[in-house]
């Protein structure tokens, strides 16, 4: 297993699409997994935050997102198959802009349909917080990054400035201060 360092803002590989995995199974993507597990938990232990983490931000220009809490830590080739009716505004951020917030327009709800480490399929049904961080990360597979989705007059936000006027609502993927779900 390998540390990496997080692919920042500006570099090329986080605007290119990502390339289908045809062998979840495959010793290659097996440690892709094990990077990307190690990679957040080193994150997680220096920041203090940390919920996913997508491969081209380390790196690896496949289609695959780990997740830190849940049932299903490893997710090959997500696709979103359906979204729910309701939206939300959250106050987003990443590892690959650090310092900066972003105010996005997310879907509640999401189902996304996946394949596990062993080439089983999955359905995760998300909503809130864990549909918006799906929607991140699919994202990210993507080429898209949350700047690409700012909502609003004056949508950035430095987590400093953030963290000083706004400390109850600082957490990572929480719905953004007084907003109603659309």
């Amino acid at each position: 297993m390998t540390i990496h360092r997080i692919r920042l803002l500006g570099d090329p590989i986080l605007r290119n699409k990502c390339d289908h995995v045809v062998n979840p199974s495959s010793p290659a993507i097996r440690i892709v997994a094990d990077d990307l597990q190690e990679t957040l938990q080193d994150v997680k232990a220096r920041l203090g935050f940390g919920r996913a983490l997508s491969a081209p931000q380390i790196g690896a220009p496949v289609r695959m997102i780990h997740l830190a809490n849940g049932d299903h830590p490893f997710l090959v080739n997500p696709e979103i198959e359906d979204i729910g009716s309701k939206d939300f505004y959250v106050c987003n951020d990443c590892f690959s802009f650090p310092d900066l917030l972003v105010r996005v327009h997310r879907s509640f709800q999401v189902t996304v349909r996946f394949t596990d480490l062993k080439g089983k399929q999955h359905v995760i049904e998300a909503e809130g917080a864990l549909a918006e961080l799906l929607q991140h990360e699919l994202d990210h597979l993507d080429g898209v990054l949350a700047i690409d989705r700012a909502d609003g007059l004056d949508p950035f936000f430095y987590r400093e400035e953030w963290n000083k006027h706004h400390p109850e609502e600082s957490r990572l993927g929480e719905p953004f201060p007084r907003a109603e779900i659309l």
